[in-house]
């Protein structure tokens, strides 16, 4: 997949998170299915952190500075460190999207980009901005497939019946 088509595909993943998520109320924001599910809530608390401090920053990083080793981080940790529970849904939603939308201008804006420099991952080994980039929009459909899973289990559990008619989950 080519650069440009993965770019197109984190725009328009912009709006398909808008559209999964801007309706949840807080009853369904904060439903868990169970102890060690993230709710929506904790999701796009993730979401903008991921964003801002893991893929927009290292691709930038692998691009501008690629013999220099990356700034560690430790994404399981923030939900904790970073009291996701205690945020609200509304506004990390909207800053997740206005970064998004800036991460795509830039994105857009670089001149010539060598995508297949690379970075000493820690724990990965080399690492291309391309795999980066790739690694992206990977976590985009994770993710929306992680929605799609909390709102079946909130359908399910609020109206308590039987959904295997729609199709097995």
């Amino acid at each position: 997949m080519e650069a440009l088509s993965i770019i197109a595909e984190l725009k328009h993943n912009q709006e398909v998170f808008r559209h999964l998520l801007q309706s949840a109320t807080q009853e369904q924001y904060t439903f868990k299915p169970d102890p060690k599910t993230w709710c929506l809530l904790e999701v796009v608390c993730h979401l903008l952190d991921e964003e801002i401090e893991d893929f927009r920053a290292r691709v930038e990083h692998v691009l501008s500075r690629p013999g220099q080793p990356l700034k560690p981080i430790r994404p399981e940790s923030w939900p904790k460190e970073r009291n996701y529970m205690d945020q609200d849904f509304e506004s990390v939603l909207q800053q997740f999207l206005v970064e998004r939308r800036e991460s795509v201008a830039w994105l857009n804006s670089l001149q010539d980009p060598k995508w297949e420099q690379t970075v000493d991952h820690p724990d990965m080994g080399p690492r291309s901005a391309k795999k980066f980039l790739i690694n992206w929009l990977a976590h985009d459909y994770h993710h929306i497939r992680q929605i799609n899973r909390i709102q079946h289990a909130y359908l399910k559990y609020t109206s308590g019946d039987d959904l295997t008619y729609a199709g097995k989950w």
